[in-house]
């Protein structure tokens, strides 16, 4: 029997023929792993292995990094995550004569690894119920403003309560079901984190983003961190002095990796889900703000990409900034197809009339739900008269030239620039000048301005009627906040400073055109707050409602959505068939890899992979039996999110098989509908992993610390 013959039949058994082994939906958080029966799903340790409150286990070896994941995977604070989570802290450390992002970075020693600036890990130690505690501050007195609040301002005083001065410590209270429960978090903080091993762009990237959200994927989307302590082992930014942090617990890699139909699971820190939302929030993004979002970043992109060409400096100053837009418009428009495919919001709207008809049939039900849905669909339809207008006012703030100047108006209208302040300000404002790209952030600001300017009359702040006149043609009013840069303080940073040592009558006086611009959206965005003060004060009341009613009426409990806390998935490796006459199987291998190489980006593979392949001189023990070659992508039924990336992939003895990166296109509407059907993550096999860290990194010394031989 031949080879593919063999695969093929195994792929199609594993993929329709297996029974008793079917993923759930469900990101569970700690309270929930120890009833969970995940020995009948395939798991070999015990489950206190994951999770233990009384002792040590699986979850200590869990850190949020980077806006992501990651694993400790040695006693030396070793971490394990993605390329893509440590992208900020290689570019930020590469010059066009040292490009790291480009060529990769190995420390082979401890000297050399290299800072990270900005990251931070956090790792969950406790957690515990407070519901009673922040609801108790509620009232039915309370307006809906009043409501937010209260319990706002309760989830702070609880988590600093219990950090209680702690300088390793962070607490949070986090909200599980909107209006129902929380839980307060505490998570040990570490500030100083440092690059030991990255692979090349070509490796890290491979696919670009024309591979991004696909499968099949041959990206080898992995990097190796290290957190550091003080001797003393307490919290401290970087130091030379500064010593490996010994994790409680870190996980054993298992170099023989995973073969299709085997049970894995996941532990993470997934961002966000919306599966417990009402049809109109659904409706609302999918009509109004992603298609809007997507259309702006595909833009952004552009001009950045036209702006940088030939000038790798330039390009290595966008890099971050377009890699994270073309990634957050592509998982956009990967949700609004699977939105329209699923039809979820003419689905949702049937749901919750069958919910309504269930309410009214029961007295006790009728008496107190009667209206929540109704209720909800006029906050949701008063929301989308304006969501456009609060999209575009938070990304107007976002403008490089606006936050600064209007972190600096503010500081001056509070009196809070003189002594060490003025000091740290003047630094700032320095450093900013030094990163802001003019002429972009020109461009952009134009557009939103006229994007205003498309909205009905009376959501338009005069400041900004003022600023473009009455021009609508893009050129021109380009031109026009071109001249108004040019005849601004703000056109250097000089000038900037200048503003910040006025006195606030002054300030309060200024005609400067940016200045009033900036006066104008900043009233916008008083007035956004407090529309959103009673918007959130309303839809706790109301979600916590509709999830009762729900629960009423289809007799169970639910899980809460994402929301960046410690959560556990599991499923198993399986293919998928996402459209007529596709059939995906669950692995992919270096011979992919080599057959999609062209030698240009974003398909330019390093000539020593390719050879690598070609030649097969490399030891046999990182290929797969079945598939006779080195596996680099595998494909899981697990329930991911953003914030997942860089979660560990574990085997059915706790052990790490791959770290997760991605989602294929079709799943990232796992946001807001999950299924067995379509929903697939994507995850770097370990044994890749091992593969590129020796042969391309030279990093035996890494293999050595895994205790991988």
């Amino acid at each position: 029997m031949s080879r593919i013959f063999r695969l093929t039949i195994l792929f199609l058994f594993s993929l329709f023929l297996v029974v008793g082994v079917t993923a759930d939906e469900g990101m569970y958080p700690l309270s929930e792993i120890s009833r969970l029966d995940l020995k009948a799903k395939g798991l070999k340790i015990d489950v206190s292995e994951i999770y233990n409150p009384d002792g040590v286990s699986l979850v200590d070896a869990i850190c949020q990094v980077g806006g992501g994941t990651g694993e400790f995977v040695s006693a030396d604070g070793l971490i394990l995550t993605n390329h893509h989570i440590a992208f900020r802290g290689v570019t930020d450390a590469s010059t066009p004569e040292h490009d790291y992002l480009r060529d990769g970075f190995t420390a082979s020693t401890r000297e050399a690894e290299y800072p990270a600036q900005g990251y931070v890990c956090r790792i969950t130690e406790a957690y515990r119920d407070v519901s009673k505690e922040v609801l108790g501050v509620v009232t039915d007195a309370m307006s809906a403003a009043e409501r937010s609040d209260a319990i706002q301002e309760q989830m702070k005083k609880l988590a600093t309560e219990a950090e209680d001065g702690r300088e390793n410590i962070s607490c949070e209270v986090s909200e599980m079901f909107p209006g129902k429960s929380y839980v307060l978090f505490t998570y040990r903080i570490i500030r100083d984190v440092r690059l030991v091993y990255v692979p090349p762009l070509a490796v890290g990237n491979y696919g670009g983003e024309t591979d991004n959200w696909v499968w099949p994927r041959h990206t080898g989307d992995f990097s190796f961190l290290r957190a550091y302590v003080a001797p003393d082992g307490k919290t401290a930014p970087y130091a030379k002095e500064n010593v490996p942090y010994r994790p409680k617990r870190f996980i054993k890699v298992s170099p023989k990796g995973v073969s299709d139909g085997d049970f894995v699971f996941i532990l993470g820190y997934p961002g966000r889900t919306y599966r417990h939302k009402s049809a109109d929030y659904i409706a609302l993004y999918q009509n109004t703000i992603l298609p809007y979002l997507s259309s702006r970043y595909d833009y952004m992109i552009e001009t950045m990409e036209t702006a940088s060409q030939g000038n790798r400096n330039l390009q290595l100053d966008f890099a971050n900034l377009t890699k994270g837009l073309a990634n957050a418009t592509k998982n956009y428009k990967g949700k609004l197809q699977g939105l329209r495919r699923l039809g979820l919001v003419d689905k949702r709207r049937a749901e919750e009339a069958q919910l309504q008809k269930f309410i009214d049939a029961d007295p006790a039900l009728h008496a107190k739900y009667s209206r929540t849905l109704d209720e909800l669909r006029g906050v949701y339809k008063e929301y989308e008269r304006t969501a456009l207008q609060e999209v575009i006012a938070s990304m107007i703030g976002r403008n490089q030239f606006i936050a600064l100047l209007s972190s600096v108006m503010m500081a001056v209208e509070k009196g809070d620039v003189t002594g060490e302040k003025a000091t740290r300000m003047q630094q700032f404002v320095e450093k900013q000048y030094g990163l802001i790209h003019r002429d972009t952030e020109l461009e952009f600001l134009a557009t939103l301005l006229l994007d205003f300017r498309k909205l009905p009359a009376d959501q338009v702040p005069a400041s900004v009627i003022a600023f473009t006149g009455e021009e609508t043609d893009r050129a021109k009013v380009l031109a026009r906040v071109r001249e108004a840069f040019l005849k601004s303080a703000i056109a250097t940073h000089d000038g900037m400073i200048v503003i910040m040592n006025w006195e606030t009558e002054k300030l309060a006086a200024s005609t400067d055109p940016f200045i009033e611009l900036v006066r104008g959206i900043n009233v916008l965005n008083e007035e956004i707050i407090e529309r959103r003060r009673t918007r959130d004060g309303e839809l706790k009341r109301l979600e916590a409602d509709f999830l009762d009613a729900k629960m009423a009426w289809q007799k169970k409990d639910f899980i809460p959505d994402a929301n960046s806390t410690l959560r556990l998935t599991y499923g198993y490796i399986r293919g998928y068939a996402p459209a007529d006459a596709t059939i995906y199987k669950s692995q992919t291998t270096l011979r992919g890899l080599v057959e999609k190489n062209t030698g240009e980006e974003p398909f330019n593979a390093p000539a020593q992979l390719v050879e690598l392949y070609n030649t097969k001189n490399y030891d046999k023990s990182y290929e797969d039996a079945l598939l006779e070659d080195v596996p680099i992508g595998m494909l899981y039924n697990m329930d991911t999110t953003g914030g997942n990336s860089g979660s560990p992939v574990l085997n059915a003895n706790g052990e790490l098989v791959g770290v997760n990166f991605d989602r294929a296109f079709e799943a990232t509407v796992n946001d807001y509908q999950w299924s067995e059907d379509y929903s697939r993550s994507i995850g770097a096999d370990i044994r890749y992993v091992l593969f590129v860290a020796k042969y391309l990194g030279k990093a035996d010394f890494l293999l050595q610390e895994l205790g991988v031989h």
